[in-house]
Order: C-alpha cells, then sequence, then structure tokens
C-alpha cells in the first residue's frame, strides 16, 4: 500500500476505533467480575487487571470535569456521585479479596490498596471499614509469606497515614503492634518482611501514639533490638553483617530516628549518651546506604541535644569530625561513582551542621503551597511519610489533616481559580511555615512532659 494512502486513513481509523469500543461498552460486552461474595464469572477480569483499575478510577475522579469538557458533547456522562460509588464498589472487593484463598489475588489486593491509599484521601470509606481492614491485614501478617507479609506491613501503615492520630488510628495500632514487633525482632523471619514492619512499626507508632509512652518505649526497644546487631563488640570489635541485612538495619535505624523526636527531654539525655559514640564506630560499615543512615541519625541527635542544651558538645567530636570530613570527600574507587556521590553530599551537610549548624534548606512544593525542611527533625519526618506514600505524599501534604497539622499548614486550601495567579512571596511562606512549625513543637514539648512522667 502506498505510504500517502496509509497516512490519509489514520485520522479515520483512530475514529472508527473509538466507535467500536464505544459500541462494546454500550452493548455490555465488557467482561465480567467477581461477585461481592467472592465467586468469580466464568470469564472474569484477572487480579491484574482489577488492581489497575482501582488507581485509574482514582485517578480519572478528580479530573471527571476536563474530561466532560473534552469529550464528545453529545454522548452519555457517568456523574461524579456514580464514579465514585463504582470505586468505592472496587476497592471493597480488593478488602474482600485480602481473605481470599489464593495468593495471587491476595497480593494484587494488597498492592490496589497500597496504590490507593498513598494517592487518594479516603478516610470516610475507611473509617466505615477500619476493623474489617484491620483484622484481614493482621490475617496477612500472621499467615502470609514473606512477600505477603511486606505488603501487608506496607498497607498498614499507608492506613494509619489516612485515618491518622484519632481514637480510630490508636485502636487500630493497638491491634497491629504486637504481630509487627513479633515479625521484625523474628531472626527466622523474611528480610523484606522484616523491614516493612520496622516502616510501618515506626510509621504508626509516631502518628497514633502520640501520648502513649508506653507503646512508644516498646517500639523504641523492638527498633533498637534490631539495628544495634551491628554496634562494636566488647574492645571495639564490629560484627559481621548478614548479606541483605543492612537494609533491615537501616529501615530500623530510620523509624528508631523517627520516633526519638517524640521523646521527653530527660529520655533524650540518655539516648543520646549512649548513642552518638555506638552511631560514630558504624560510619565505617560497608554499606552506603547504612552509612547515611547513620549520618543523618547522628545530625538529627545532635539537633536534638542542643534543643535540650545550646552549649550541647558531643566529648569526643573532634574524631568524630575527622570521620565525617573522611566520609564527605572520599574517593575510593572501589565504591560506585554514584554511591560516593550521594555520601559525599549527604556528609557534606551533617559536617556543616555539626561544625557550623549550617543546614541546607530544601523546598518541597505541592499545588500552590511549599513546604520547607530547614531541620534535621522535619528532613526525618518528611521522609518517613515519603518513603511510605512514595509519590503521593504531595497530595498528603495537600490534603490530609495528619500531614498538615504535622507540618502547620492549618486546613487544606480550597482556592478559588482567580486567587491562584496572586502568589505569597517566598519569604512570608518560609517565615510562616516555620512559625507553624515551632508553635506546633512547643505543643508536643508540652506532650512530651506528660509521657516523661511515666518513662
Amino acid at each position: 500500500m502506498p505510504r500517502s494512502k496509509k497516512g490519509k486513513k489514520g485520522a479515520s481509523s483512530k475514529g472508527s476505533l473509538r466507535q467500536e469500543v464505544l459500541q462494546l461498552q454500550l452493548s455490555g460486552k465488557s467482561t465480567p467480575r467477581s461477585g461481592r461474595n467472592g465467586v468469580k464469572a466464568e470469564s472474569g477480569v484477572s487480579d491484574d487487571d482489577l488492581a489497575s483499575e482501582v488507581l485509574s478510577h482514582y485517578s480519572s475522579a478528580s479530573e471527571s470535569a476536563s474530561v466532560i469538557d473534552e469529550g464528545t458533547g453529545g454522548g452519555e456522562v457517568a456523574d461524579e456521585q456514580t464514579a465514585q460509588e463504582e470505586t468505592e464498589d472496587k476497592l471493597k472487593q480488593c478488602i474482600d479479596n485480602v481473605m481470599d484463598k489464593s495468593v495471587k489475588v491476595r497480593m494484587s489486593a494488597l498492592e490496589s490498596l497500597r496504590q490507593a491509599f498513598s494517592s487518594r484521601l479516603l478516610v470516610d470509606f475507611l473509617l466505615e471499614r477500619r476493623l474489617t481492614l484491620s483484622d484481614c491485614l493482621e490475617r496477612c501478617l500472621r499467615k502470609g509469606g514473606g512477600e505477603e507479609q511486606a505488603a501487608a506491613a506496607t498497607v498498614c501503615a499507608l492506613l494509619c497515614v489516612q485515618l491518622g492520630g484519632g481514637p480510630e488510628g490508636e485502636e487500630g495500632f493497638k491491634v497491629l503492634r504486637p504481630i509487627l514487633s513479633s515479625i521484625l525482632i523474628d531472626d527466622c523471619a523474611s528480610l523484606s518482611a522484616r523491614q516493612s514492619c520496622a516502616r510501618a512499626l515506626g510509621m504508626c507508632c509516631y502518628v497514633s501514639s502520640a501520648e502513649d509512652a508506653e507503646d512508644l518505649l516498646k517500639s523504641l526497644g523492638h527498633l533498637e533490638s534490631v539495628f544495634s546487631c551491628v554496634y562494636p563488640r566488647a574492645g571495639g570489635v564490629m560484627p559481621v553483617e548478614k548479606a541483605g541485612t543492612p537494609l533491615l538495619h537501616t529501615a530500623a535505624l530510620q523509624a528508631w530516628a523517627l520516633l526519638i523526636t517524640l521523646c521527653p527531654a530527660s529520655h533524650l539525655s540518655n539516648l543520646i549518651n549512649h548513642h552518638l559514640p555506638l552511631l560514630q564506630a558504624c560510619l565505617d560499615s560497608a554499606d552506603v546506604n547504612f552509612r547515611i543512615a547513620v549520618g543523618e541519625t547522628i545530625a538529627l541527635l545532635y539537633e536534638l541535644g542542643r534543643d535540650i542544651d545550646r552549649d550541647f558538645e558531643y566529648e569526643d567530636s573532634d574524631s568524630l569530625c575527622d570521620a565525617l570530613k573522611s566520609l564527605a570527600t572520599d574517593g575510593n574507587k572501589h565504591r560506585a561513582k554514584n554511591d560516593r556521590r550521594k555520601q559525599r553530599s549527604i556528609f557534606r551537610e551533617v559536617l556543616q551542621y555539626i561544625e557550623n549548624e549550617d543546614f541546607s534548606e530544601e523546598r518541597i512544593r505541592f499545588g500552590v503551597e511549599a513546604l520547607y525542611i530547614d531541620c534535621w527533625v522535619r528532613r526525618r519526618i518528611y521522609d518517613a511519610f515519603k518513603e511510605v506514600s512514595e509519590s503521593g505524599v504531595r497530595h498528603h501534604l495537600q490534603w490530609n489533616p495528619l500531614l498538615r497539622d504535622i507540618f502547620g499548614f492549618g486546613a487544606p486550601l480550597i482556592l478559588d481559580p482567580s486567587v491562584k495567579s496572586s502568589k505569597i512571596s517566598r519569604t512570608e511562606r518560609h517565615l510562616y511555615n516555620s512559625a507553624a512549625f515551632k508553635a506546633r513543637t512547643k505543643l508536643r514539648n508540652k506532650v512530651r512532659d506528660k509521657r516523661a512522667d511515666v518513662m
């Protein structure tokens, strides 16, 4: 066929294909799905298709207005309420599938929930089903294999982020904390499952047990027992790490660092004095990610120490700074180039803060707002939410009351389109965010004082 003839048919063939698809959809020939009771139709869609449909429906629901404007014009368009109901039906099916006998079905359902929870705010939907979902997740954690346990732990963390720090979130954490802790400290459990449980335990405890000193202490103890196994033995001998364990140790250390930001000053002083020398020894770890996590935790401990006492000084600060300088200028060829670049960048920041109290500010933009990361505490908190929500963290910053409260943004902004053009200056945003964060820190300090009585 000549090239020009093929080109003339391009637009018409696209239109005819679209018409055929619409005719198939309107004639009811779409593939039937499994019923509400879990009984699948003979020609049902695959679990992967159901997983992708949940996310695509949530992505398209918020854009229905633009779809209407750009559509065929005279065609029938489902209203937004109907689309919302269809999406909720699919999520209900995913929750049912978490209890399915097939591992593949359960894994697909957990992945669908992970994607939906990380990318959208579903508080009202989840409040009605939190007990059912908690029971399903607990069963996956108790009876599932390593991959299923890892996936379920991630959904547990996202569920806590969705429910927030209210009584519903605390109730869910009370149920899930024992099993998350049990898997975390089980040497026979899958490394990936233990790693996910470490992150989930840290996030759930941070969100849901702000005033419960007992849960906080237990969680800190379990996390510390995992990463402290790489601390030097008697005589300064460093233990040999098993293959794959650095990722677990990194996750446990980062979760522990998140939780110590909740500790009262009296308890923090003991933690700083005990852990700083031991963490300094871990800067020689062979794993770059663990070294970086150690460096960031050292900077965080320094910052917390200076919050308690402006004249805080680590007695072995000279040798610590020497070790940090070595890592900040590391040029060893046996390490990967990207690892060296990443390591040098982080340890330059750590060294600058310890020597001069300088911090490299970072700006995270979302919608018409911006979050300024201007201290190590704030960076650890933001990174923890980013690790759990991944690319959906900006959506949660914009709409989730929990994150907006933690970072001092107040209620979500509902702006008229005409207002979007009027931008607040960068300095005004920074001053407002800093003031709001300091105000919240003072409020949290009052809670810390209450917790100190128990500790």
